[in-house]
């Protein structure tokens, strides 16, 4: 399993290791934090669960950790990073229970009430590998995954554009986002859709444009609006 995490973080090695990352995204988009941080409090008060400590794969510049501890005064946390541009983003949000290491949380012995694996699968190249070796590190797990598989998404080219700009090297559908999960011994617990479209700001002329529709859309059918014109992010809560 070990070798198989390595083979994952193969591509973390470069791009985000060596500097090229943070040169594409300067904030290491920590100003979507706040808006990630809400949706997993969400999550987590849906279904009654407090946990008393929790840890974060991936924690980039480290901004959700410190946002969510404000909605869980109880708790410590833990984020994990690889690599030093995103770790010395997160030095400074450090308090007496908010810790970040420049670690791999998998060659630690460490185990936690929840962990969190937030907008990080779709950058890994062993994602699989990457899940089977996340699933005993918790007891419970919060998965969010960008819904870059669309009709529009296909129509247009764009996940090439994704691929060069933010990294990702793999694409989902809701249902294709579940069955890995599952396929890896996950149970899911609930899972619902983000609609960053409505929480964030829009790069882009063109997604500023598609705001409206998608919105309409979604207050349609939130399936649909994941399938015809995308946009949407996946919410799961696992164990």
């Amino acid at each position: 399993m070990r070798e198989a995490h390595e083979k994952g973080r193969s591509v973390e090695a470069t791009i985000y290791t060596d500097g090229t990352y943070l040169a594409r995204n300067a904030s290491w988009h920590a100003e979507d934090s706040p808006w990630k941080a809400r949706q997993i409090e969400r999550i987590l008060a849906r279904n009654g669960l407090t946990p008393a400590s929790v840890c974060e794969v991936g924690c980039g510049a480290g901004d959700v950790l410190k946002q969510l501890s404000r909605a869980l005064p109880g708790a410590t946390f833990d984020g994990y990073e690889v690599s030093p541009q995103a770790f010395e983003l997160c030095r400074g949000r450090e308090d007496e229970r908010v810790h970040y290491h420049l670690k791999d949380l998998l060659a630690e012995e460490a185990c936690f009430d929840c962990l969190l694996c937030i907008d990080v699968i779709e950058h890994v190249e062993d994602y699989l590998g990457f899940l089977k070796a996340l699933k005993p590190k918790a007891r419970h797990k919060v998965f969010h995954i960008p819904l870059d598989i669309s009709a529009l998404s296909v129509l247009r080219g764009s996940m090439l554009e994704l691929r060069r700009r933010i990294g990702h090297i793999h694409y989902f559908t809701p249902e294709t986002a579940l069955a890995a999960l599952r396929d890896c011994g996950y149970e899911i617990v609930d899972s619902c859709f983000t609609t960053p479209f409505d929480g964030l700001a829009s790069p882009t002329v063109k997604s500023r444009l598609a705001r409206v529709p998608r919105r309409i859309l979604f207050s349609i059918s939130p399936t649909w609006t994941a399938r015809l014109t995308g946009g949407c992010s996946l919410l799961v809560l696992a164990r």
